[in-house]
């Protein structure tokens, strides 16, 4: 079941999300070579609890941190610690904030001192295929009108789309109906409703999109172990067109 917020379900991730988006801010300023990818986590941590806010992933099934940082072959899940950045990574920062208990959830990816051309231009389409997914987000459109948007841009660009992890539907839950996958023909899946929030993200791989776990349950890496890069917004569906909570 889709849940269709109404306008005080949709003030309140709406704020939810102005604290992610300064969240990002403040992060973007600490990513540079040598930091440690657990001094982002404990600032982020201390950051949105400075805000009256709860870090969404810390102990959600688990996840014994408060945010995700993955880096390069990566994908999604990279939990922080010890791992210095070096020059010429690149670093997905997945964050989740719940305000009022209605959660945002977005994802950056970063690059570290200089990155090399391949890398810059994951990082771009990656980036334009969530902008494209979003504008997709209308009502009277197809879910799958999203997931399309993604991938012909994606694959377009000579890049692969993950196709074992999915967006999903977000607000009084981190994770609710409908699932958004990267993929898939136009026309097809829920006829998008004003009132519906949706976490798009793409998921672009340099070579292959097969994925797998890594030991620590959470990591997800390419097969191939190949750059990936993670970008996600928190989207409301309006009668206006798609509205932006994260940014």
């Amino acid at each position: 079941m889709i849940y269709i917020k109404n306008d005080t379900e949709l003030d309140l991730i709406r704020k939810s999300g102005e604290v992610l988006k300064d969240t990002f801010l403040e992060i973007e300023k600490l990513i540079r070579v040598g930091v440690t990818t657990g001094e982002l986590d404990r600032y982020a941590e201390e950051y949105i609890h400075s805000r009256g806010c709860v870090p969404a992933f810390k102990g959600y099934q688990g996840y014994p941190a408060s945010i995700c940082a993955s880096v390069n072959e990566e994908v999604v899940h990279g939990i922080p610690g010890a791992r210095k950045l070096e020059d010429g990574d690149i670093v997905g920062i997945d964050m989740g904030v719940i305000r009022e208990e209605f959660y945002s959830d977005a994802t950056r990816t970063f690059a570290v001192g200089e990155i090399n051309e391949e890398a810059r231009r994951l990082i771009e389409v990656t980036r334009e295929s969530l902008d494209l997914g979003i504008e997709k987000a209308r009502a009277g459109n197809h879910l799958s009108d999203i997931s399309h948007a993604i991938q012909e841009h994606a694959e377009k660009n000579g890049f692969s789309v993950v196709r074992s992890l999915v967006g999903h539907g977000i607000g009084r839950q981190m994770h609710e109906e409908p699932q958004i996958p990267n993929f898939g023909p136009p026309g097809k899946g829920p006829v998008l409703q004003a009132g519906m929030v949706l976490a798009i993200e793409p998921m672009v791989n340099v070579g292959t999109e097969n994925v797998y776990t890594l030991k620590d349950k959470w990591t997800f890496v390419t097969v191939d172990r190949n750059l990936s890069c993670h970008f996600e917004d928190t989207v409301a569906v309006t009668e206006n067109g798609p509205e932006i909570m994260t940014r």
